[in-house]
């Protein structure tokens, strides 16, 4: 059975992508802890990040890296937080987001319904992002 995050990459479900390869994907969640608050995730439907095949971790985690510098150059925060939490979706995910603080670790803290022109603009933000940075062969369209 396919995860939630499968039907995303498939385009099953409507997603907000700002970076798309062989091997991973991201796109923006849609319970952001900040503006920008992206999920890197691998095609492959892997349950645990511990279950990862070292090759695909490394791209995750470079992709991750790559995302937040350019969140932190886009949003203007000091710093790029990563979580992997993996206990709402079983498909392995890195959550990447621009932080300020430690205080915005706390998923209680993310918005629940943000609005969807603003997530449009965040990711349009992303994009450009990324693109300026030498990443356009990996960004979508939108």
């Amino acid at each position: 059975m396919s995860t939630l995050f499968t039907k995303i990459i498939n385009g099953d479900i409507p997603g907000k992508f700002v970076w798309k390869d062989d091997d991973v994907v991201a796109f923006l969640s849609i319970g952001p802890l900040a503006d920008g608050h992206t999920l890197v995730v691998p095609r492959q439907e892997v349950d645990r990040w511990t279950d990862a095949p070292a090759e695909l971790w490394q791209k995750l985690t470079g992709v991750a890296q790559t995302i937040g510098k350019v969140q932190v150059e886009t949003f203007g925060t000091p710093r790029a937080g990563m979580i992997i939490a993996g206990f709402e979706v079983d498909h392995l995910h890195l959550h990447v987001w621009p932080a300020s603080s430690e205080a915005e670790f706390d998923f209680k803290k993310a918005q629940q319904n943000p609005d969807p022109d603003r997530l449009e603009d965040n990711a349009q933000k992303l994009r450009e992002g990324l693109r300026a940075a030498g990443y356009g062969s990996f960004v979508p369209a939108g």
